[in-house]
């Protein structure tokens, strides 16, 4: 039985399930970071709150999962993915189940810090497992559709809590939330086809200290701002691009969401897209940096160009798509220079750059946007887009 077995205490074939039952915990993972989005009004009525106090819990759930992802990646690699997987997904569907039952605003405040707790686990608990367990002739789609369904879980959430809502209340529909992790979590629990469980071995990097050296390396600290510039490019677009074109053509806001929709769309695609493309090359430095490249050169025309409403809706459905063939090959260059053993750290360190990203994307953008400068967040954009080509060529494995 090879080492991924005994880590998964499953069957060697079973390696497609394995994918898609921790592609699940993504989506879960995806679905609660949306969460309180579609709820928010009928929770601020409710509690008579305002949106900075509401603020008080979104900013509770991200603080607690950046200064907890890197140490759960150590956490990951000395006790096993597996476990800590289903401990995060019990731990959030847990916390959201008792916003439901509990009417107290500062017991939501507390429950979205305790599921902050749940959301430092999926990144290095999912590249972990699916690391360890996949062939590598597989790791590709497996990481790429990992990725979609993450994708898909934030897709999923606006519409299914409103219906929630409408029929349960708002608090129905975070009880709702709740039971999708308690599935998932019942579903990764099962997944061990009576085989015997096995203790997982420690990482063999020198204790954490060794750890923490790896993590300080060159080629570790390259990808960790390559991560944090992903998030700042994606929040620009995200967030700023609707209100940029408005303030820079005069979009109607209608065009501008049809643009940012088949941004989106197209991103999800590209993302299956690129799974199957690093099947077929080992040079995934070169295929991130050739859609890094593409994206940055739409995003500038997007900045440059009043491209009328079809031809921006096309150039941002365009950008979009680029933007989602990058994801694979990043998973996969970080999965080329980790030592074995060193996953759930590893990945742990460098994806707290989404939350690093997250931070700082509205300081640059909102700035950019209060000082009058619409254009700047397009070609903001499309630098941060060739900053990030440099450290993808620039990368060499830690020694």
């Amino acid at each position: 039985m090879s080492q991924a077995t005994e880590l998964l205490g499953v069957k060697p074939a079973s390696h497609t399930r394995v994918v898609g039952v921790v592609s699940a915990a993504h989506l879960v993972s995806h679905y609660y970071i949306i969460v309180l989005a579609p709820l928010l009004p009928f929770v601020r009525a409710e509690y008579d709150v305002s949106y900075t106090e509401i603020g008080i819990a979104l900013a509770a759930f991200n603080i607690v999962t950046a200064a907890l992802q890197a140490p759960a990646g150590f956490l990951v690699d000395r006790v096993g993915a597996r476990v800590l997987l289903i401990c995060a997904l019990l731990l959030g569907a847990g916390a959201f189940a008792v916003v439901g039952l509990v009417h107290s605003f500062w017991v939501l405040v507390a429950m979205f810090a305790v599921a902050g707790i749940g959301n430092a686990v999926y990144h290095p608990a999912d590249y972990a497992l699916l690391s360890q367990h996949v062939p590598p002739e597989r790791i590709g789609p497996a990481f790429s559709f990992h990725t979609f369904a993450g994708m898909a879980g934030s897709a999923l959430a606006p519409p299914t809590l409103l219906l929630m809502q409408s029929v349960w209340g708002w608090r129905g529909a975070f009880i709702g939330a709740g039971v999708l992790g308690f599935a998932v979590a019942a579903a990764l629990i099962a997944m061990r086809d009576h085989a015997e469980a096995r203790t997982p071995p420690r990482a063999k990097s020198g204790g954490d200290a060794g750890g923490w050296r790896l993590l300080m390396s060159r080629p570790i600290l390259l990808n960790l701002v390559f991560f944090v510039l992903l998030a700042v490019i994606s929040g620009g677009i995200y967030n700023y691009s609707v209100v940029a074109f408005g303030a820079l053509y005069g979009t109607p806001v209608a065009t501008a969401n049809a643009a940012l929709t088949g941004f989106l769309v197209l991103s999800s695609i590209g993302v299956l897209a690129g799974g199957f493309l690093v099947t077929r090359t080992s040079r995934h430095g070169m295929v991130a940096g050739l859609g890094l490249l593409a994206t940055a050169l739409l995003t500038a025309l997007l900045g440059e160009v009043d491209l009328g409403g079809l031809g921006l809706i096309a150039a941002m459905t365009a950008a979009g798509f680029f933007s989602g063939v990058i994801m694979p090959s990043r998973d996969m260059i970080v999965r080329a220079i980790t030592p074995p053993g060193s996953f759930g750290k590893v990945f742990g360190f460098v994806t707290t750059g989404f939350n690093i990203g997250g931070i700082i994307a509205p300081l640059i953008f909102g700035a950019i946007m209060d000082h009058g400068s619409p254009r700047l967040v397009f070609l903001g954009v499309a630098a941060g887009c060739l900053i990030a080509i440099l450290t993808v060529v620039t990368r060499s494995h830690p020694r």
